[in-house]
């Protein structure tokens, strides 16, 4: 794991004595006291804290060499911030000195020293203390040399609200509360640093201020935002952009925090929410107007807004914050940058609003406009989609209160976005966790939902490994018995529909023809219009307009190049997963006809899959093991699909390529074709299944297999011996012929190798299980009670029985064994 070097340094630093730990600290005290630290200070810092990380005991350091360390948290060099930080990180600290961070400490305050007086907070009540000396250092005016403090102290209040959000009490909610509001509403409108609007003349009595400008040049006539721009920043309009980086974590952390003025603040709630929607009358205490900016409708607020409690007061000026950021994204920025930032604006301030309005409920009313209008501005244009996404959600959690239509948003989210954005790996994660996060909202509140599987697993198609968890999460969900048996074709061709959404990027990027080289026979066939409706049918964007289509074995064909991409093999590695997902759901929302049709889709799709190294076997797997449980579960569904059962039983070509599922098919067909499984059962199609199983194994045991043909597997050959004898114990005039043919069998086999099995251990079995089957057959009753056993034998509840004598047995030998 280490380098010979390093091994060598850290068992020196290990083995280091105490004495001569001492003389280190003395020399690091002294050249600590030094007024400049050059490169001989780095490397005992270095080394001091190898020999403190070396060992697992924590040690103490001496109390000089500690306070001194802890005055480099505070060094203009940041290397010593971060060496001195992650010494005293390894040490204990002083008693009575864990938390001891005063007002002036904290206008020293960097990231460095935070991380150090984080991991120094041993308790609860520590860290109660800690945020209350945090936010009376925010509450106190700084100096202008420590300025940059306070955007240190913000995230240290964020870390603390996301891992400890009960240590904050109702007075710190409502101190933090009123400072956001200061900073988000009340920054200054003007230019911070030397920025002057004067000219080349301009000096220091003439300097005048200068106010701040929006993304597109125009002078900011309302008051200041994150997007709002200039040469420098002054103090309060960092704090402006650092709180509203945390505002919508500290609005969904707050209620944490238990409010004994909760009844309170709702009837002031209550009592003002008319007032603040209907009146726009300016306050003259709001410092907007004393600063002299244009107050725009989003900024105008009645003067009843003062009389809030602080969390109220603090969502309206959130709302109004919001509201001028979804102003200011309307306008031309003239840098690239400019404009993702905008966007990046616009989700935290739509997300913001969706948090407000789900506190308050007023507030729905005078939002929703707002967003209705962006929503209109950038449906059109998919290089919002990210911004697009928490509109969607703003319209799933407040749409139905509002009563608004929301049939074009679930329109373009479940259709353009899938359809157009499949590619966008950082879309497809927040859209698949969209989905995730609101899975029973969209269930109950958005149709679209489960008729959209079509163009949702486009995102499965194209990035399979990126995005399973999410499908294996949300399959279920789209899994009704209006859309099974589609979404079960659909599942199937996934990697045909990988391939094609290849072919289609491709498409729009390679020519149409190349003169001398050699394209893509897919492609070209892409491109085709004779089968244009193939590749149209598997890019469908909602189910309804067919389970499958005719000509899946042309579509094959015309996809068989790529059956070695890696894309497509990834894909087709997910179906087996996905697929028994879908069973296991489908057996609790389908009744017996949708089942018996689910079972003819199996046995048809068997032979239709895309050729793909391992990719039928595996289906072929799932195929079976899902046959077995529907049958044991659904016994009748023998009956009602015995026709496509013997069809494809009666296939002897299916005995060499499908052996697994045509296993499985014969031991359904033996197993629960009988009366006391369906009353249907009659003993003519006992007969028939007998007669086409028995054709079927003649076949098979007389002759050769086919040129390049495996012979086939000994499971298939006894799976139809044992079926046989199940049919003919059932109707005992069928038991002549399966006793002659077994008589053969044995005589055959005496004769050394037979064509159709090589291997000489596969036939002693199977011959071995025929001279079983025989003795069975002699006995008529015998034979079908070991054969068919009935409920009670397969399932025993002896040990349950009270009329039986084994639980007296049962309890008798616990006693015995279990001492007095």
């Amino acid at each position: 794991m280490y380098s010979h070097g390093s091994e060598s340094l850290i068992k020196q630093a290990r083995a280091i004595q105490e004495p001569e730990l001492q003389k280190f600290h003395s020399r690091l005290v002294k050249l600590l006291q030094g007024k400049e630290l050059g490169h001989e200070a780095v490397d005992s810092l270095q080394r001091l804290h190898l020999i403190l990380s070396a060992t697992k005991y924590t040690r103490t350091l001496p109390p000089e060499l500690q306070r001194r360390l802890q005055s480099l948290l505070s060094s203009p060099a940041e290397q010593f911030q971060v060496l001195s930080s992650v010494v005293l990180r390894e040490t204990l600290p002083l008693s009575g000195q864990e938390v001891n961070y005063n007002q002036e400490n904290f206008s020293q305050l960097n990231s460095h020293a935070a991380a150090l007086l984080l991991s120094q907070v041993g308790s609860m009540a520590d860290l109660s203390s800690l945020c209350a000396q945090l936010l009376r250092s925010l509450e106190s005016r700084q100096s202008e040399g420590s300025a940059n403090s306070l955007t240190h102290t913000l995230p240290i209040l964020n870390t603390i609200l996301t891992h400890s959000p009960e240590c904050l009490t109702e007075d710190h909610v409502t101190l933090l509360s009123k400072k956001l509001v200061d900073w988000l509403r009340y920054a200054s409108i003007t230019q911070g640093g030397n920025a002057s609007s004067g000219g080349f003349f301009t000096g220091p009595r003439s300097r005048q201020p200068v106010p701040t400008a929006e993304l597109d040049g125009t002078v900011s006539g309302d008051f200041f935002t994150v997007l709002c721009v200039g040469q420098g920043f002054t103090e309060d309009q960092w704090m402006n952009v650092y709180s509203f980086s945390m505002l919508r974590h500290w609005l969904l952390t707050y209620h944490s925090v238990s409010n004994s003025n909760n009844t309170s603040d709702t009837a002031n709630r209550l009592q003002l929410s008319l007032s603040l929607s209907h009146s726009h009358s300016f306050s003259n205490d709001d410092r907007s107007e004393v600063d002299g900016s244009v107050v725009s409708m989003v900024s105008a607020t009645s003067s009843s807004s003062r009389l809030l409690p602080p969390k109220e007061r603090l969502r309206e000026k959130a709302f109004q914050y919001c509201q001028r950021l979804i102003e200011q994204s309307d306008r031309k920025a003239h840098k690239r940058t400019d404009t993702d930032l905008q966007k990046a604006c616009l989700v935290e301030a739509v997300c913001i609003l969706d948090c407000v309005c789900g506190e308050d409920a007023s507030l729905v009313f005078r939002t929703f406009p707002c967003i209705k209008a962006l929503f209109g501005r950038l449906s059109s244009d998919l290089s919002f989609a990210r911004v697009l996404l928490p509109i969607a959600q703003f319209y799933l959690n407040h749409g139905e209160m509002a009563a608004v239509d929301c049939e074009s948003v679930w329109k373009l989210v479940f259709g353009r976005f899938p359809a157009e954005l499949f590619n966008n790996q950082l879309l497809a994660h927040e859209f698949l966790r969209f989905l995730r996060l609101n899975l029973k909202s969209l269930q109950l509140r958005v149709p679209q939902y489960t008729h959209s599987f079509p163009n949702l697993l486009k995102f499965l198609a194209w990035d399979s490994p990126a995005v399973v968890d999410d499908f294996v999460d949300l399959l279920p969900s789209l899994v009704t018995a209006g859309t099974a048996v589609e979404l079960l074709h659909t599942l199937l061709d996934l990697p045909c529909l990988s391939a094609t959404l290849v072919l289609q990027v491709r498409s729009t990027c390679l020519p149409i023809s190349e003169p001398g080289g050699r394209g893509l026979l897919s492609l070209d066939a892409f491109r085709s219009q004779s089968y244009r409706g193939l590749f149209l049918f598997l890019l469908r964007g909602e189910a309804g307009s067919g389970d499958t289509i005719d000509r899946l074995g042309t579509l094959h064909e015309l996809l068989a190049e790529t059956a070695d991409w890696p894309r497509v093999v990834q894909c087709a590695q997910t179906v087996p997963v996905l697929l028994h997902i879908f069973f296991n759901k489908v057996i609790e929302v389908a009744d017996e006809k949708l089942l018996a049709h689910l079972v003819q889709v199996m046995l048809e799709r068997s032979s239709l899959l895309l050729n793909i190294p391992k990719y039928n076997k595996e289906i072929h797997r799932v195929f079976s093991s899902h046959l077995l449980r529907l049958c044991k579960l659904h016994p009748s569904l023998v009956v009602d699909q015995s026709h496509e059962l013997l069809e494809f039983a009666g296939a002897t070509a299916k005995v060499y390529s499908k052996e697994e599922i045509y296993t499985h098919v014969v031991w359904v067909l033996g197993e629960y074709l009988s009366v006391s499984c369906d009353s249907r059962c009659s003993v003519r199609l006992i007969t028939s299944c007998f007669e086409t199983l028995e054709a079927v194994l003649f076949e098979i045991t007389s002759s050769a297999p086919p040129p390049g043909a495996d012979c086939p597997v000994p499971r298939v050959v006894t799976s139809l011996m044992s079926a046989l004898a199940k049919l003919a114990s059932r109707s005992h005039d069928l038991i002549p012929r399966v006793s002659l043919f077994l008589s053969k069998l044995r005589t055959v086999t005496r004769g050394g190798t037979v064509a159709w099995c090589s291997d000489e251990e596969d036939l002693v079995a199977i011959v071995t299980r025929g001279e079983e089957l025989w003795s069975l057959l002699k006995a008529p009753g015998v034979a079908q009670s070991v054969l068919t056993p009935p409920p009670p034998v397969t399932t025993p509840q002896w040990h349950r029985d009270t009329n039986m004598a084994m639980p007296l047995r049962l309890r008798a030998l616990t006693n015995l064994t279990h001492s007095q």
